[in-house]
């Protein structure tokens, strides 16, 4: 029987005033996920974003020397963007660490803020970045077609869990499965397209609020990091259901990305 849980915003987008970071109610979390060691995802961005009723947070990641590709939701009606690259905690002084700002950004032309389809972003940075031990670029296939039951792994600073609000501290990452559209329209209905992937754990491991366009990896050859998938939506039941979590497909999007940060 086909539940058609209710698609909800993937990370709820985190709203940040003063120094104090709360929790809307729309998102998604790295559930049941261990912390990342310093440079273990290099291309892993902190991103904040304003717009005319404050400030929310989402991930990225970094494609090269000026771009960050992140979801649709993170850059809609956006006026300025702060990015935070070359370390795993939030909070800390790293002198590894990056701030940049900007406001140029390019939605997906067909996104759909209710249904979620094209849920695809690029951020572009105002001066190019030099790459070093602690921050680099992940990679895109031209052309690849992301497998059912492929092991793949995510990360984010979202919740850990359904109880306690806001972020944490130090990015989290977890190994997860993907599945096949058929059992992801089990959980969510027809609502699912074929450029959506769900991926699920062991138990009720996944994305949570905080988590929105983190990127989904999987590993290549000689461990190259490859990105297959941007963070999207969760179950209406919450992070700590078992129901899957839900990215965007990187592949259907190549053209697109690199057509923008090609002539942009």
């Amino acid at each position: 029987m086909m539940k058609a849980v209710t698609l909800v915003f993937c990370a709820s987008l985190i709203w940040a005033q003063a120094a104090q970071i709360k929790s809307r109610q729309t998102g998604g979390r790295i559930i049941g996920g261990e912390v990342a060691n310093v440079a273990q995802f290099p291309f892993a961005a902190a991103i904040y974003k304003t717009t005319t009723d404050g400030t929310y947070f989402c991930s990225g990641a970094l494609l090269n020397t000026q771009w960050i590709l992140t979801a649709g939701q993170c850059v809609y009606r956006g006026l300025s963007f702060t990015i935070r690259l070359g370390a795993t905690n939030l909070n800390s002084n790293d002198p590894n660490v990056i701030r940049l700002s900007t406001d140029n950004y390019f939605l997906h032309p067909d996104y759909d803020p209710t249904t979620l389809i094209n849920d695809v972003g690029l951020i572009k940075l105002r001066i190019a970045i030099t790459y070093n031990d602690y921050i680099k670029p992940v990679n895109i296939l031209a052309s690849s077609t992301l497998p059912d039951s492929a092991s793949v792994v995510t990360v984010g600073w979202g919740q850990t869990s359904d109880e306690i609000a806001g972020l944490v501290d130090d990015l989290n990452y977890v190994f997860l499965v993907t599945l096949s559209n058929e059992e992801c329209r089990l959980a969510f209905g027809n609502q699912v397209d074929d450029n959506m992937v769900c991926v699920e754990g062991n138990y009720n491991e996944g994305t949570c609020r905080g988590d929105l366009g983190s990127p989904l990896i999987q590993y290549g050859i000689s461990s190259i990091t490859y990105h297959v998938g941007i963070s999207s939506f969760i179950s209406s039941n919450g992070c700590e259901s078992t129901d899957p979590s839900g990215f965007t497909r990187t592949a259907p999007y190549v053209e697109w990305i690199t057509n923008v940060t090609t002539n942009n």
